[in-house]
């Protein structure tokens, strides 16, 4: 029996030299993107947690780490993170976690989700007040016009 292959993207602290990213590759088959800061491959687990952890463990001590993501959601829709903390970071997580009756895992995941509901909140809001003020200077379909326009002359790497 097979095991399926996980795709995973590895994401580093500081971009590799050539030689480190050629000695990470003959343990590993990696792709890089341009600056050698983001790596993506495949591995076989039966789990994408396995997966993760499998990667942490060949990759971790040699390559400046900083995360590992499953590079497709799951079927909850959901991306894998694996994260490295340091011993006091570890240490203060579990024991947040613990006063509010959760595993560190879940205790981490409620934390993000609530930090990026937050972004987003406020993302929105700057939006609105950004609209509101140029909506102050101009008429609506003016505005839309020069959106519209602007959005046709956006450089390819920004609409990616």
């Amino acid at each position: 029996m097979t095991m399926p292959l996980h795709a995973l993207e590895v994401t580093l602290t500081r971009p590799l030299s050539p030689a480190a990213l050629h000695h990470a590759a003959r343990m590993l088959p990696l792709a890089s993107n341009h600056d050698a800061t983001r790596l993506i491959t495949l591995m076989p687990a039966k789990t994408p947690r396995r997966a993760l952890r499998r990667v942490r463990h060949r990759l971790g001590a040699r390559l400046p780490i900083d995360v590992i993501t499953t590079h497709y959601p799951d079927a909850d829709r959901q991306v894998l993170l694996n994260v490295a903390f340091p011993a006091a970071v570890h240490a203060s997580l579990k024991t947040q976690a613990r006063h509010a009756a959760q595993t560190p895992e879940r205790f981490l995941e409620l934390a993000l989700h609530r930090a990026l509901a937050e972004h987003a909140d406020q993302e929105t809001d700057r939006l609105d007040r950004v609209v509101s003020q140029l909506l102050t200077h101009t008429s609506p379909a003016y505005l839309l016009s020069a959106v519209g326009h602007a959005l046709t002359r956006l450089p390819e790497s920004v609409t990616r």
